[in-house]
């Protein structure tokens, strides 16, 4: 057993990627005040405002270093679907992407709801029709991946949707509060280490 130092202004996780090889049986789709809705090409700056709004307390930064050429290659890619989770009153409170770019195959790429919504019982609703869209012919494998900076219930959120963790992985990269791309008030779980000057 070893210690593996993390460098100063470094973040480490461990990302377990989960799997469904089969669609799981027909459950009762939970209710919801919420709707899923298709974003079709949508625009750079939308998309990161969304992506910053459900990602920014998991530390989530990854579309955030992306110039829009890169982004928009990704998220207007035929074979890859963005939805958002709006309520009610039209505002987007969270995203779905589908990946469809490996035959065969269906990655949840972003699941999330804004932090007001957790524990609210929504995850399964976002869940089921996720899962509705995912299982789409030619599909035979769903999977994701989290991580041990997400929610402290995701895993077992995942598992008890179906999914089988098949992987971990170490992964590690500058904490994107240090770059500014997240608030310091960003996932104050997380913390920041203390200058050892």
């Amino acid at each position: 057993m070893a210690l593996i130092p993390v460098a100063d202004g470094e973040l480490a996780t461990i990302v377990t990627t989960l799997e469904m090889v089969r669609r799981p049986p027909l459950r009762p789709t939970p209710s919801s005040p919420l709707r899923l809705v298709r974003w079709a090409e949508p625009a750079p700056d939308k998309y990161r405002e969304l992506f910053r709004r459900v990602g920014a307390r998991w530390l989530w930064f990854s579309r955030l270093v992306m110039d829009d050429a890169a982004l928009l290659a990704i998220i207007h890619d035929p074979r890859v679907q963005v939805f958002a989770a709006v309520d009610p009153a039209g505002i987007e409170v969270g995203m779905v992407e589908l990946d469809f770019r490996h035959d065969g195959q269906c990655e949840i790429g972003y699941f999330a709801l804004v932090p007001e919504l957790t524990n609210k019982g929504l995850g399964r609703w976002l869940m089921a029709e996720t899962l509705a869209r995912a299982w789409v012919p030619g599909v035979a494998r769903v999977a994701l991946n989290t991580c041990t900076l997400d929610h402290p219930s995701a895993l077992n959120f995942y598992r008890a949707q179906g999914f089988v963790a098949v992987r971990r992985t170490i992964e590690t990269f500058t904490d994107p509060r240090a770059l500014g791309l997240l608030p310091e008030d960003a996932a104050l779980q997380v913390p920041r280490l203390a200058s050892r000057r």
